[in-house]
């Protein structure tokens, strides 16, 4: 089975300029092409599901998902639908055994991470509801609790790009997957007391 979207399309100018690219007027018509096939046992067997975008229900493809393939692009799987639950990063690669997938109990729902290109920009905050100590960031912190005296971030507001929370120094243990956006408690993305103590951004350097 296939999924529906055959490429992702972006814009960007000139000034920044990824490829491939087509070139359209002033500005240049970018194509990704973002692949995923999720598999119903471990080690790529059983029935198969390639996904090129967003899917909040896998079980109307799959009656499980136990192993996957990327074959291009950035994906967040999640063992819950609707994009909750436990989360794990996927790039390009082979991965053919769930068990080793930072405690998901398999995936029932995904989500594609668009290449972002340009500044990153997030408030992070101690607190839930935007309370405490509040901090800006603009690239990459391997230690919250090092660089800002902050002993716990439980809320944030996404002002650009796309970015990975880890709850241990480091970029270890869970993680959960931040796209421009308020967020007023991680419970709410089904993370009830995960602490998020480094991020970093979404961008080449993760291939």
């Amino acid at each position: 089975m296939r999924g529906k979207v055959l490429k992702n399309i972006y814009f960007c100018n000139k000034q920044n300029l990824p490829s491939p690219l087509i070139h359209v007027n002033t500005l240049f018509l970018i194509i990704y092409h973002f692949q995923i096939t999720f598999y119903e046992e471990k080690n790529f067997q059983g029935r198969s599901y390639e996904c090129m975008n967003d899917c909040s229900d896998m079980s109307s493809y799959l009656s499980r998902c136990q192993s996957c393939r990327v074959e291009s692009g950035f994906f967040m799987v999640y063992d819950r639908n609707n994009y909750m639950g436990c989360q794990f990063f996927m790039k390009r690669g082979d991965y053919s055994d769930y068990q080793n997938w930072m405690g998901m109990s398999g995936v029932r729902s995904c989500r594609m991470i668009p290449m972002h290109r340009g500044q990153f920009r997030m408030k992070i905050y101690e607190r839930e509801s935007f309370g405490g100590q509040s901090h800006e960031m603009m690239d990459d912190c391997d230690n919250v609790m090092d660089r800002y005296r902050m002993n716990d971030c439980q809320s944030c507001n996404v002002m650009d790009g796309h970015w990975l929370m880890y709850e241990q120094p480091q970029y270890r243990g869970k993680m959960m997957y931040m796209r421009p956006g308020e967020y007023r408690s991680f419970r709410d993305m089904g993370m009830s007391g995960m602490r998020c103590m480094s991020m970093r951004r979404i961008n080449d350097s993760c291939n």
